[in-house]
Order: structure tokens, then sequence, then C-alpha cells
């Protein structure tokens, strides 16, 4: 295949990206300016971000997380030639992403492991995760049926935790299996499993232990270490915050409030939700 045709094949696909990493940069293009983003024919930039704008990131598909899965089901590439592609971009981009890790037999353990190691050795800032989804004449060692996309989902959870929230990969998965529950996020799913560090007082908690608490977000947990250093933090005050008090509740002490429920057995089922299938247009809040 020569190269207009690899490039008209590459920029045809493109078009089912749906990445966000533009979103807060600025606007540029390429028509008589010297920036990325022309839509003029086929070519490495010819890819758009839903809000319209002109691609501005370079990524490398590490395609599968495991030697053995890449050898299996994708033996046109070399790992080799991935790890040595993913050096040259930290040596010569600043902002290098790895755009996707491919659904096979895998499990979300291997998954995140392969994402701290990226994170490690080639300092980027974000990884980012794709659900599979069958096309017509695949291979078949390929499955038939898509991955749920809560799978991608609980994964970009899992690594939110890891990069923001001072969370160790190993902490969150307590499943023999390796792979995280599509029924309860991450963190919830670790609080439970870990009680006894439970409940934090909000006022006197250390920040640390303030973010491990489920439904505490890292803005949140910022306003309320901001807020406890010239008053007390009440019930009211959560309220105003908007944090989600029925998960939150059971895990934190505040004045005239002191969780019953942490030692019943009845708490991860009042917790738990109904297990969903998104779609491309939802999204879990």
């Amino acid at each position: 295949m020569d190269l207009q045709s690899k490039l008209a094949v590459l920029a045809d696909a493109a078009k089912y990206d749906a990445s966000c990493a533009s979103s807060g940069s600025s606007k540029k293009h390429s028509l008589g300016a010297r920036g990325m983003g022309s839509t003029e024919g086929m070519g490495i930039c010819h890819s758009y971000a839903p809000d319209g704008r002109y691609a501005d990131r370079v990524s490398v598909n590490i395609e599968l997380p495991s030697e053995a899965s890449l050898t299996r089901l994708a033996p046109e590439k070399s790992a080799g030639t991935i790890r040595r592609s993913m050096a040259h971009l930290r040596e010569h981009i600043d902002e290098a992403k790895a755009e996707r890790a491919a659904a096979d037999d895998a499990t979300d353990r291997t998954i995140i492991e392969k994402s701290v190691v990226l994170y490690s050795s080639y300092q980027l800032r974000r990884v980012y995760y794709s659900a599979f989804s069958p096309i017509p004449d695949s291979s078949g060692l390929l499955p038939l049926k898509a991955a749920p996309l809560m799978r991608e989902h609980r994964l970009y959870q899992t690594d939110w935790l890891l990069r923001f929230y001072g969370f160790d990969a190993q902490e969150l998965f307590a499943s023999p299996d390796g792979m995280l529950d599509l029924q309860i996020d991450p963190k919830l799913a670790w609080a439970l499993q870990h009680r006894e560090l439970f409940p934090v007082d909000i006022n006197r908690g250390a920040r640390e232990a303030l973010l491990r608490v489920p439904g505490l977000g890292v803005r949140a947990v910022k306003r309320i270490v901001a807020a406890r250093r010239g008053r007390t933090i009440r019930l009211e005050d959560l309220q105003r915050l908007r944090v989600p008090l029925r998960r939150v509740l059971p895990f934190v002490v505040v004045p005239g409030h002191v969780p019953r429920q942490l030692e019943t057995s009845g708490l991860e089922r009042q917790l738990r939700g109904q297990p969903a299938q998104l779609s491309l247009l939802t999204a879990d809040a």
C-alpha cells in the first residue's frame, strides 16, 4: 500500500475519534499560518475535537497491554518499536500522550499497571482508554460483542484516583480476577473494603484522608480544608458544597452526625447502584 492510500485509510478512521483532549487550548489552523489543523485533504492533522477545533496533539497507540496479547492479536506490531516510538516522543514532544489500550482478555489490573508504567517512564499527562467495538470482517480472534462502556468508565475513574487522589494501583483491585466492579465505582469499593479507616472527621481529618472519602472530590476537599481554618464545618456547609450526602455521610463525622452504618451489611447494598450500559451520547456523573 502506497503512502497516499495509507493516509486515506488513517484519515477516514480518524473521524471516529471522540477525544476532548484539545478542549481549553487556543484555536489555530494551518491555512496561511504555521499552526496545525488544516482541513484540506488528508493528513496527520485531519481530525476534529467535539467542540469543532483542529486537533493539536500527537499520540502513539499502545494497542495492547502485554507483549503476549500483541503477538497473538497484532503480530505485525512490535513491542520494541512501540517502546522506541514512545521514547522518541518523550525526547521531542513535551505533551506526548498514549491514546488508547485496545480490549482483549487482559484484566483491568493489567491495563492500569501498563498505564502506571507509561506515566512514570514517559512523563505522560494522560492515558486514554477505548472500549473495544467490533467491526465487519475483523479477525476471528477478536470478540463479536462490544466491551461494556462502563468498563471504560471504571478505568478512567481508577486512572483519576491514581493521578489526583493518592491511591496506589494495587489498592484498588480487591477482586482476585483483577477486574473492576461495574456496579460500584472504585473509590467506594475501596472504602467498603477498608471500613476500619472510617469515619473521617471532616474538621480534623488530614487532607489525604478526606480525599479517600467516597463522594468528596478534590475541589470539595480543598474548600473544606480552607474553610475549617476559620470555623467549624457543619452538615449545612456540606450541603452548600453540593457534595452527594448519601455517599459521604456514612464515612464522615460532622457536628450532629455520627455514622451508624459502617459495620452493617446493608451499607454496601444501599450504596450500590444498578449497572448501566453507557452510550456515546450520555455520561455517568
